[in-house]
């Protein structure tokens, strides 16, 4: 099984520290490759961050080379970034509001309250919603979206033969009712999505 289909990662895939530092320059420049081709901007400051084995391990490694925090952070940091590796029958994404200056954003998140219940994946016109992880609110009581969220689009298996399809149109959109933005999946990035999915 190559890194790029397994779906969990465990304590012996977890480098020593000593080692990882040797290869942490090398392996940065390996992950702004595999990157590129793992995200989609939607509209002037959403983007989607497609998650694999390969951009969890490299957030673990990071975690724990930077707080050292050993065995007990490890246990932490692989429940937390182990449900963000698609399971073969999903795609997984990071979705960020990205607007650099405070102010603007401020004003634009407390605009985008719930954007995460509006955000769909259309595979040859099928509307496929996505499942936000649950594990925590992202909207204050105020109505303030947060600027980040973990999104699930689940696929059946029809779904996903017509996602790997190259003549089915894939696209992914936002239907808030203050952005809403469509974008289209091609080349590689829908080449790179593929590889998430079975069969």
């Amino acid at each position: 099984m190559t890194a790029a289909v397994k779906r969990q990662i465990t304590p012996e895939d977890i480098l020593p520290l000593d080692e990882y530092r040797k290869i942490r320059k090398e392996h940065k420049q390996k992950l702004v490759a595999i990157k590129k081709n793992r995200r989609l901007s939607i509209g002037p400051f959403a983007t989607l961050y497609f998650e694999n084995y390969d951009t969890m391990w490299s957030q673990i490694q990071e975690m724990l080379y930077i707080e050292q925090g050993g065995d007990e952070q490890l246990k932490d940091e692989l429940e937390a970034y182990n449900p963000l590796i698609p399971n073969g029958s999903e795609l997984v994404a990071t979705f960020m509001i990205e607007i650099d200056d405070p102010v603007r954003r401020d004003f634009m998140l407390r605009k985008l309250g719930h954007i995460e219940k509006t955000i769909f994946l259309s595979v040859g016109g099928e509307k496929i919603m996505a499942v936000p992880e649950m594990d925590t609110e992202r909207t204050t009581d105020d109505g303030k979206a947060s600027s980040i969220h973990f999104l699930h689009f689940p696929l059946n298996e029809a779904q996903k033969k017509a996602f790997k399809d190259s003549k089915t149109d894939v696209m992914f959109g936002i239907e808030h009712e203050n952005y809403g933005h469509i974008a289209l999946v091609l080349g590689e990035v829908k080449k790179a999505l593929s590889e998430d999915l079975d069969g």
